[in-house]
């Protein structure tokens, strides 16, 4: 049988065992808010006269924190309802522990 080191076959970390405050979530919320609206005014702000360079790196920039930015709203809106809806509720106990 083949040594597969100290790497274990399956992940352990669980993401359902994770909380965040109501504060938290709200901050990542405005925060993706901001960043939404910052970048598209920046897109929409750009001066004529750049090179095509220019235009095709900031492009990316706009797009990618866009993408960020969606990312910090969803993480926020989830942090809201308290998870996916998917995992059950954590009690601090474990099953065997009656």
């Amino acid at each position: 049988m083949p040594m597969r080191g100290h790497i274990p076959l399956r992940s352990t970390f669980d993401t359902r065992e994770m909380g965040m405050s109501r504060k938290i979530a709200g901050f990542l919320i405005i925060l993706g808010g901001f960043m939404i609206f910052e970048w598209v005014n920046l897109w929409f702000n750009l001066a004529d006269g750049h090179p095509t360079g220019f235009y095709v790196v900031h492009g990316i920039l706009v797009v990618v924190n866009i993408v960020l930015a969606v990312i910090l709203v969803v993480i926020g809106v989830r942090g809201l309802r308290g998870g996916t809806g998917a995992a059950a509720p954590v009690t601090g106990r474990s099953k065997d522990a009656g």
